[in-house]
């Protein structure tokens, strides 16, 4: 792979998104975090799946891999434990990450890989034409459901704490940087990172004039080892809280692989002196 200079992530490859797309917010946002973290082409690989998402690994220069719907996760994990020393970034939407690769996060979770998982959640299936995701609102009315949207929408950041996440953060593509630094911080952290997008849909389902009306940026009173503090961020009502919900330092699974290794290598090695 060719080596570039800092901050040349950006192929010259156009996704074909339409207009106002929140991926071009996101787009923006993971090159703004690799130029934060110093990271070069060389030492990041893009993992993402189907959908309007599956087109990220085209545009940054990295290494990528565009793999299976909803297998973004497995292909993350192997990544990781064959090549440690690499950052790894999945990228997937709500449908990609929460239906049909949704068996895959709560064991994500209590593995604790190393890699950030951007999830990009726009409430709708986009790609093919607007059909009601696992997080589109009940009464949401689309082509399919012309009475309205009648299933219960999953809340990404609510499931990702429950499950047992080791750092979630909620975040917004009409902040460019203040998603950057999120994403950044995700990659930092030694462990699952789940940073969840609330990333609108223009064609099929507008929400960027709610999320304006409704965003906020949790302040430095908030503790992220806190997860009931957590919990009550995720579940207000009137607005939403943006930025780091929660973090726990917990070994990985590298770490414990490791480790097993190890104890595997003494016994070995003491057998031969019986």
């Amino acid at each position: 792979m060719q080596t570039n200079h800092v901050g040349e992530f950006r192929t010259e490859y156009n996704p074909n998104w339409c207009p106002g797309c929140g991926n071009f917010g996101v787009l923006r946002s993971i090159d703004l975090a690799f130029q934060e973290l110093g990271l070069k082409n060389e030492q990041i690989v893009v993992v993402s799946g189907i959908g309007c998402n599956g087109r990220f690994p085209h545009s940054l220069r990295a290494y990528g891999f565009h793999t299976l719907h909803g297998r973004v996760l497995p292909i993350a994990e192997g990544i990781n434990i064959a090549c440690p020393e690499i950052s790894v970034v999945g990228i997937a939407g709500d449908g990609d990450a929460f239906a049909i690769g949704g068996g895959h996060v709560p064991h994500a979770a209590r593995r604790n890989p190393d890699i950030a998982y951007i999830v990009l959640d726009n409430g709708i299936y986009g790609q093919t034409k607007g059909q009601p995701s696992p997080t589109t609102a009940i009464g949401f009315k689309t082509k399919v459901t012309p009475q309205g949207n009648q299933e219960d929408p999953l809340n990404i950041s609510r499931l990702a704490l429950a499950y047992g996440v080791s750092f979630l953060a909620r975040g917004f593509p009409g902040d460019t940087n203040h998603l950057a630094h999120l994403i950044a911080e995700g990659m930092r952290h030694r462990g699952f990172a789940l940073i969840h997008v609330l990333s609108p849909c223009p064609t099929y389902h507008d929400t960027w004039k709610e999320y304006r009306s409704k965003i906020v940026k949790i302040g430095s009173e908030h503790d992220p080892a806190d997860s009931t503090a957590a919990m009550k961020l995720i579940e207000e009502q009137q607005r939403i809280p943006i930025g780091i919900l929660f973090k726990q330092n917990r070994p990985t699974l590298v770490e414990r692989l490791g480790s097993t290794r190890e104890k595997l290598e003494f016994k070995q090695l003491i057998s031969t002196f019986r």
